[in-house]
């Protein structure tokens, strides 16, 4: 599926970049763009956005780090698979704590 259709809006502070990253966030963290989804190439998008190619680049590499994202050469970028984000105001799990060893001398 080739979501080239993706009716991001641009808009807010900061760079374009960064309202570029936050209009993807919410995309996918709302499920509109849904797992395994085909983002449109850098040029396509950044053409159709009116923004640098290199901006488009910046935005999914950092929606890649954060695992929003996958990309793979050859095979474009896509929404990844992944667990369902926690609701709102929740953190992750965290492991029980080890016991720390007591120093006796």
């Amino acid at each position: 599926m080739l979501g080239t259709d993706l009716h991001l809006e641009l808009s807010g502070r900061g760079s374009r970049r960064a309202q570029l990253i936050q209009a993807l966030r919410e995309a996918v963290d709302s499920g509109r763009l849904a797992p395994g989804t085909r983002l449109p190439p850098y040029r396509s998008l950044a053409r159709d956005l009116g923004i640098a190619r290199n901006t488009v680049a910046d935005a999914y590499a950092e929606l890649v780090a954060e695992g929003r994202l996958s990309a793979r050469q050859g095979s474009g970028t896509r929404v990844a698979h992944r667990a369902a984000p926690l609701p709102t105001g929740r953190s992750a799990p965290r492991a029980p704590a080890l016991p720390v060893p007591s120093s006796t001398t």
